[in-house]
């Protein structure tokens, strides 16, 4: 009976956490979409970025972050998008538009 008492609060504040811990990620949707809306400040789309993505860093010109002071790095993320701009559709085989 001894143990009952202990195993059972236990128990029951392990299912809660698991419960809660679970539900919040799936009421907010897939968490890449979360990691990709978190990604469109300054500080990921600038064409110099921190490379601790400092909130408020980021410059179109090569320099050193204003909170960490660690040197900005060229973002090989800027300017590219996932859509096929930058070149000609109609020049290519393997696929229409």
């Amino acid at each position: 009976m001894k143990n009952l008492k202990l195993v059972l609060p236990l128990f029951l504040f392990a299912m809660a956490t698991l419960v809660f811990a679970c539900g919040d990620g799936a009421a907010k949707g897939d968490a890449t979409k979360t990691e990709q809306s978190a990604e469109q400040g300054k500080e990921y789309t600038a064409a110099y970025i921190c490379p601790m993505h400092c909130k408020g860093s980021g410059s179109d010109a090569a320099g050193t972050c204003p909170v960490c002071k660690m040197d900005y790095v060229a973002n090989e993320k800027a300017g590219k998008t996932d859509a096929h701009d930058g070149h000609d559709h109609d020049s290519h085989d393997g696929h229409s538009h």
